[in-house]
């Protein structure tokens, strides 16, 4: 699963491969369309799944319900209002479902971008001075710095202007512990 700039993020290199680019289905679902492209990212044939926009939405869709519920695929969870998106402890238990635990941080960026180095995406939360409003996943990290899906657009841009143009304050990140 490839991330281009600016193209849809699945599949191979070619736009023309993908039906449309992979936006969030609705306004609450930043943090699960993040979790379902850091699992295309590990899963190629699930990635190469997305590619239907269907499939992408009901994936989506699902992904918010289960890691917002009592239990997220047979693990305790904490219920939490679908209305207020995906809380990062909820990321942080879904992205632990393969065996490595992950913890919320501060958003030291040396330290995401080490781990996006290393081959894991890695969940920021963004939002105003008040509140984190909306959910970025850095995937890869460049010569212009970290870059991310932006799940609002459907598109990997550097992180420097998905925080221009949206939300601009770090909240958090969904780490690895170490």
């Amino acid at each position: 699963m490839n991330l281009p700039d600016d193209d849809p993020v699945v599949g191979e290199r070619s736009p023309a491969s993908v039906p449309r680019p992979l936006v969030q289905p609705d306004q609450r679902s930043c943090g699960a369309a993040c979790l379902v492209v850091a699992r295309g990212l590990a899963e190629p044939a699930y990635g190469r799944s997305l590619r239907d926009p269907g499939h992408w939405r009901t994936e989506v869709l699902r992904t918010h319900a289960e890691v917002t519920g009592v239990r997220d695929r047979g693990r305790p969870g904490v219920p939490w209002p679908r209305a207020l998106g995906t809380p990062p402890w909820a990321v942080a238990r879904r992205l632990g479902a393969a065996g490595r635990r992950w913890r919320t941080a501060r958003p030291d960026l040396a330290r995401v971008a080490s781990v996006v180095r290393a081959g894991r995406p890695v969940p920021l939360f963004v939002g105003s001075r008040l509140l984190p409003r909306h959910v970025l996943l850095a995937v890869e990290d460049g010569p212009d710095g970290l870059r991310v899906y932006d799940p609002a657009r459907g598109t990997v841009r550097p992180l420097a202007v998905a925080l221009a143009t949206g939300w601009p304050r770090l909240w958090c990140a969904v780490l690895p512990r170490s």
